[in-house]
């Protein structure tokens, strides 16, 4: 494989990882605020009396959810694939001699997938966590309501239900409380990651100019002595 398509096959396979990684990193920013906004507008829709507003918002955000799972799903199966050909072409005859340079770069592009999946689930676990409690709470709302407005109510019945109901509410904020620091710590490691990205291209850069210069200021001495010495 090195020997038909060369480096410029490598180069494709580069920018193809590139790509997949930019759409990846924008994919999963929109993805966590979707976790997020579902999140934080669960009180107000609980303090609504109608029971229409509610179920269009969790549907459409449940649709979007699904929708972008598997957008994501297949881009980390796209990016994995391309890894997989990076680690072909490694391994191909006619590579050995910059073989340590390009198990370098696949290394890096490997850890950027396995950040990315690993985000990914994360945030799709809080994601499915918070709608899970907010049926939870629902059918509690829901029992709760029926009770009271059937015949006979037993308030001591109706005291411990409304307790109860308390009781997993307080949890409830609680978890969210949680999953907010957690998708700010994720939001700012996102951030600093990308901050690491530029300070490495600029090392990289920089270093091609230092071996650059290197390079010709010894090309400079070797033509003077071979001038001098050709006119001694």
């Amino acid at each position: 494989m090195a020997g038909i398509g060369g480096s410029s096959y490598w180069e494709d396979l580069r920018k193809q990882a590139r790509q997949l990684e930019n759409e990846l990193d924008l994919k999963l920013v929109s993805f966590s605020k979707l976790c997020t906004s579902y999140s934080s507008s669960r009180d107000g829709r609980r303090g609504e009396t109608s029971d229409t507003t509610p179920l269009l918002n969790n549907s459409t955000q449940d649709r979007m959810f699904d929708t972008m799972s598997v957008e994501i799903e297949q881009l980390l199966s796209k990016l994995t694939a391309v890894n997989d050909k990076m680690a072909e072409y490694t391994n191909a005859p006619g590579s050995t001699s910059l073989n340590a340079a390009l198990m370098h770069t696949l290394q890096r592009h490997r850890d950027i997938l396995q950040d990315y999946t690993h985000e990914f689930h994360k945030t799709k676990g809080n994601f499915l966590a918070i709608r899970e409690r907010e049926d939870l709470l629902g059918s509690v709302r829901k029992d709760i309501e029926t009770y009271k407005s059937g015949s006979g109510v037993n308030n001591r019945r109706t005291e411990l239900f409304l307790k109860e109901h308390e009781h997993l509410r307080n949890s409830d904020r609680l978890m969210d409380d949680t999953i907010s620091i957690a998708m700010a710590t994720k939001e700012n490691m996102t951030s600093q990651r990308g901050f690491l990205k530029s300070i490495q291209s600029r090392r990289i850069n920089l270093r091609k100019r230092r071996d650059s210069l290197i390079l010709g200021t010894v090309i400079g001495v070797c033509t003077i002595l071979l001038l001098l010495y050709a006119f001694h």
